[in-house]
């Protein structure tokens, strides 16, 4: 059920590019979202939320979670995004793979699948972060999709030993953005004392009552105190609404 291998399953892609098309600089804002796309149930209405929504036409960055690899690869052709895909373990709702996606209008350099320690209580499945260096212009920016365990699977202290996972690993780096389904609130506080900018911390509900999906930065300014917010109408697209932030590089 579980894909133990630090390397596989892998799936990636990037979009060919126009002849003649100039080499982009260095920007001046990057726009952010991240958005738990349920099962990837519902991928066209996703795609439209992205066409349509002015915070989320202009995404640099998308980190999504329980994706599939056809899911994915959809979404970043109808976006003319690079993408990178791993999965975390096999759903056994629906029988395919459920994991976490990057997509990025910037270069991929390098990825990698972290692979987070504690298994969930009930069903025993794997929890993951999908990480890849995006060149944005000249500067490198790490990026990590994260979904973190859910209070019915795992207790508070677990959940803080999957964060400092992926703190350890985006150690080495000094511009780091974070994007997921962190399945809590108060961890951001762990985040914040590992030396990360929270500007969705205070944000409406992403979840039926809760304010649990969220960006953090390190190394990258939030743009100002308004440049962060939660999609309202998600279009029935998902159980979770989209966030999205604007970062200054």
């Amino acid at each position: 059920m579980n894909y133990t291998d630090a390397l596989r399953p892998r799936y990636a892609g990037a979009p060919a590019p126009a002849p003649g098309a100039a080499v982009p600089g260095d920007p001046d804002t990057l726009h952010v979202v991240t958005f738990n796309i349920q099962v990837a149930r519902h991928v066209d209405r996703a795609i439209e939320l992205f066409r349509s929504v002015p915070a989320m036409q202009h995404a640099d960055i998308i980190t999504l979670q329980e994706m599939d690899a056809p899911a994915t690869e959809r979404i970043a052709a109808a976006l003319g995004m690079a993408y990178v895909y791993y999965p975390a373990t096999v759903y056994r709702r629906t029988g395919r793979d459920f994991g976490n996606a990057i997509l990025s209008r910037w270069p991929i350099v390098e990825d990698k699948k972290v692979v987070l320690p504690h298994l969930g209580r009930l069903a025993k499945t794997q929890r993951i972060a999908t990480a890849a260096t995006v060149l944005v212009g000249s500067v490198p920016v790490r990026v990590y999709s994260v979904h973190l365990g859910t209070m019915v699977d795992l207790g508070f202290r677990a959940r803080r030993d999957q964060v400092g996972a992926i703190l350890a690993d985006a150690a080495a780096y000094s511009r780091v953005i974070v994007g997921g389904d962190m399945n809590n609130h108060a961890i951001g506080d762990q985040f914040r004392a590992g030396g990360y900018l929270w500007p969705t911390e205070h944000n409406p509900n992403t979840d039926h009552f809760w304010n649990w999906d969220h960006i953090f930065l390190r190394g990258l300014e939030p743009r100002d105190s308004l440049g962060a917010g939660v999609v309202r109408d998600n279009l029935g697209a998902s159980d979770h609404r989209p966030v999205w932030t604007v970062a200054l590089p």
